[in-house]
C-alpha cells in the first residue's frame, strides 16, 4: 500500500531538515511509541510502537534505518518490524524544498506492506488509519518545529 503526502512548514529548509532527522524530536510525534532506541547515531533505530487495528492492538518492535540522506533535500528510510504472528515493512522517502525564503514544503511517500495475521484486517482499516495516524503526527511536527 503506498501513501504519500506534503506539508508546508513554516521554517527555512535546514532548520526543518535538521529537526526532521533528530530522532529525540520526531519519536515525539510518533503515535503508539512505546520506546526508541538509538543503536547507531544517524542510521539505525529500534522502535516499539503499539498499532490497534480495530479491537486488535500489536506491539511491534522495529528496525528503522536510513538508507540515504541527502542534507537537506533528501532521505530514505526502511523499516522492518514484527508482532506476534505479524510483519510491518516499510520503505518511504522525505523531499524538502523552499517554497520561498523561511517555508519548507515537505513531500513524503511511504509504502507499507503488512504480513500475518492482521494483514486482511488492517489491508481493510488501513486507508483511514494512516490517514489519521499521518495528520496527527505531521500537526504535532509542524508546532514543534515552528515553535
Amino acid at each position: 500500500m503506498k501513501y504519500e503526502g506534503t506539508v508546508t512548514i513554516n521554517v527555512p529548509q535546514k532548520k526543518a531538515w535538521t529537526l526532521l532527522t533528530d530522532p529525540n524530536l520526531v519519536s515525539q510525534c510518533a503515535p503508539g511509541l512505546k520506546s526508541m532506541e538509538i543503536i547507531q547515531p544517524d542510521k539505525l533505530f529500534k522502535v516499539v510502537a503499539a498499532i490497534g487495528f480495530g479491537a486488535v492492538r500489536l506491539n511491534f518492535v522495529t528496525d528503522v534505518e536510513w538508507v540515504e540522506m541527502r542534507p537537506p533535500e533528501l532521505a530514505r528510510v526502511k523499516a522492518h518490524g514484527s508482532a506476534p504472528g505479524s510483519g510491518v515493512d516499510v520503505t518511504g522517502s522525505m523531499n524538502l524544498t523552499s517554497a520561498e525564503e523561511n517555508v519548507t514544503t515537505l513531500s513524503w511517500v511511504a509504502d507499507i506492506v503488512i504480513v500475518g495475521t492482521v494483514a486482511s484486517l488492517a489491508s481493510r482499516m488501513m486507508g483511514g488509519m494512516v490517514k489519521q495516524l499521518t495528520t496527527t503526527f505531521f500537526n504535532c511536527i509542524k508546532e514543534k518545529i515552528e515553535a
